[in-house]
C-alpha cells in the first residue's frame, strides 16, 4: 500500500523499488516434496458476473477436517502467493506453507484480473474484493474434507480491512486475522504513511506540515463530497488559496495549473477513492468472530499505534470478547525484522516472515480451533 500525493517532498520510489531486487529462492520458501496436500482449485464470484477466480488449497496431512483459512492479499494486483516480484519475496506461499505444516488448511488465490484468475483488478475497489473472498467461503463450504464451521480470514495490509467487511456480514467466518490492517480511515492511513515515509528520507519537519495541509485539503473535499466536477472545484479552490495565503511557503511555487491537474488525477481511480472514504470502524463495530490484530512496531505504510487503537476501539464497540491486538516489536509492514522499517530495505532481508509472527498467527488458531 504505497500512495504519495507530493513528490516534491517525496521523491518517487519506483528506482529504489527496481533497484534493490534480488534472486530466488528466499530461505523461507518450501522446498518439495511438500508434505502436505496440494491442490489447484477453481470457484466463481456469482456476484461479479461470474468471474472464476483460481487457487490453491493446501490441506494438512495429520488432521481430518482441519480449520481452514483464506488469505486476502493488500493492494495493487497480486497472485496466491502475494509475489512481490520487486522485491523477491511470497509472502502468502511461506504463511501458507507454515500453517499447513501446523495443522491448518489454507486457500490463497489470484486476484480478480491476475494470473489465472478473470475480472478486472484495475475498476475494483476494496468492496469488490470482499465480494471474492465471499465467493471463497461459499466454495469452502461444498469440501467434505474441511471443517466448514470453522472457515477464517487472514488478511494483510488492504486485506486487514477487507476481513471486517466481510466479517460483519457472514456469520460463517470463524475467525479472522489483521496482519498489518487499517484501523482509521484511508485518508489518514495515507497521510500518516506518506509523513512517516518522507520521515524516514530525511525530509525536514516544516515541508512534512506543510506537505500535511496540502494533502488534507485534497482527502477532505473526496470526503465531504461525491460528486467529481464539485470535488474538482473544492481542491482546485483550496491549493490556489492556501498559495495565496502562504506566499512564504515552501511548496506553493509548485501549486501551479500542472500540478493541480497531476493531483486531480486521483479522481480517476475508483478504488482509492472508495478506500479514502471508508471508515474501518463500520465494519470492525459489527464483527463479533474472534480477531487477531497484529503489526510491526517499524510498519511505516500503516502506522502501528493509531491502527491498532483503532482496531480496538471497532471491536469494543461490537462487544467483541476475543480479541487479541498485538504490536511485535522490530517488524516492518511485510512482517520483517528490519532495521528502519524502510521500503528500501524489503527486498535486502532475507526473511520474508518473520517466525515471531507466523508463530503467533499460528498458535492463536489453533488454540481456538
Amino acid at each position: 500500500m504505497i500512495r504519495f500525493i507530493f513528490k516534491i517532498v517525496i521523491p518517487s520510489l519506483l528506482f529504489i523499488i527496481t533497484a534493490i531486487a534480488q534472486e530466488s529462492p528466499r530461505p523461507q520458501d518450501p522446498k518439495l516434496p511438500l508434505d502436505y496436500k496440494s491442490e489447484n482449485v477453481y470457484f466463481t464470484n456469482s456476484t461479479a458476473d461470474n468471474i472464476k477466480l483460481a487457487g490453491t488449497l493446501t490441506l494438512p496431512n495429520n488432521k481430518t477436517k482441519p480449520a481452514v483459512a483464506i488469505l486476502i492479499s493488500g493492494s495493487g494486483a497480486q497472485d496466491r502467493d502475494a509475489n512481490l516480484k520487486p522485491f523477491n519475496h511470497r509472502p502468502f506461499l511461506v504463511l501458507s506453507d507454515h500453517l499447513t505444516r501446523n495443522g491448518i488448511a489454507v486457500l490463497r488465490y489470484d486476484d480478480r484480473g491476475t494470473a489465472e484468475s478473470e475480472g478486472n483488478h484495475s475498476t475494483a475497489t476494496s468492496a469488490d474484493f470482499a465480494t471474492d473472498v465471499e465467493a471463497a467461503i461459499s466454495y469452502l463450504k461444498t469440501r467434505n474434507d474441511i471443517d466448514t464451521s470453522k472457515i477464517g480470514l487472514i488478511g494483510h495490509s488492504e486485506g486487514g480491512l477487507i476481513a471486517p467487511m466481510v466479517a460483519a456480514n457472514n456469520k460463517d467466518v470463524a475467525f479472522a486475522v489483521l496482519v498489518a490492517g487499517t484501523g482509521v480511515n484511508g485518508a489518514t492511513v495515507l497521510e500518516t504513511q506518506s509523513r512517516k515515509a518522507a520521515e524516514l528520507m530525511g525530509a525536514p519537519k516544516a515541508q512534512l506540515d506543510e506537505n500535511e495541509k496540502l494533502t488534507t485539503i485534497i482527502y477532505g473535499a473526496i470526503i465531504k463530497h461525491k460528486d467529481e466536477t464539485k470535488i474538482t472545484e473544492v481542491i482546485t479552490k483550496g491549493l490556489n488559496d492556501y498559495k495565496t495565503n502562504n506566499p512564504n511557503s515552501v511548496l506553493a511555487p509548485a501549486i501551479t495549473p500542472q500540478m493541480i491537474t497531476q493531483q486531480l488525477g486521483i479522481l480517476k481511480s475508483k478504488w482509492l477513492l472508495y478506500f479514502i472514504r471508508t471508515e474501518p470502524h463500520h465494519f470492525l463495530s459489527k464483527t463479533t468472530c474472534p480477531v487477531l490484530a497484529i503489526n510491526g512496531s517499524k510498519d511505516f505504510q500503516v502506522l502501528p499505534d493509531i491502527n491498532l487503537e483503532g482496531i480496538r476501539k471497532g471491536l469494543e464497540a461490537a462487544g467483541n470478547t476475543d480479541f487479541t491486538i498485538k504490536e511485535i516489536e522490530g517488524l516492518n509492514h511485510l512482517m520483517q525484522t528490519a532495521e528502519t522499517g524502510s521500503m528500501q530495505e524489503y527486498g535486502t532481508i532475507k526473511e520474508t516472515h518473520a517466525s515471531v509472527s507466523l508463530n503467533l498467527i499460528t498458535d492463536w488458531i489453533n488454540k481456538r480451533f
